[in-house]
């Protein structure tokens, strides 16, 4: 009797397996009363989907943006530095000609640069 129940279970076990094998190759796995039973689910499933899809771009478009603004920061950090440093040489220049100028010096700046001289022998 155990025997014949196991094997009746076995069998059945069978069929629902070969059954739902042969529905999910066929494309019948999923039929409209699982979509009926189910659609609120389904239609908040998706909702979030589409919520998450758009702050996950959203987020990727802003993280480029701020690299770009980052890239162009840097840039512009660089640039002040350039000019900031040639503004301070330039002033230095000016104050010391000024100082020159009102001590009598007269000391003037080379328009020229100096020549190094060889001796031969």
């Amino acid at each position: 009797m155990a025997l014949k129940s196991s094997a009746k279970k076995k069998k059945t076990a069978e069929k629902r397996r070969d059954s739902l094998l042969s529905r999910i190759m066929q494309g019948r796995w999923l039929s409209t009363d699982f979509f009926a039973r189910n659609s609120i689910i389904i239609l908040f499933v998706i909702f979030f989907l589409m919520i998450y899809i758009s702050n996950k771009y959203e987020c990727l478009t802003k993280m480029e943006r701020i690299q770009a603004l980052e890239r162009d920061l840097e840039v512009i950090k660089t640039e002040s530095v350039r000019e900031r440093s040639e503004y301070m040489s330039r002033t230095r220049e000016s104050a010391m000609q000024q100082l020159v100028d009102t001590l009598h010096l007269d000391l003037r700046v080379q328009e020229r640069p100096p020549f190094s001289i060889t001796y031969s022998r």
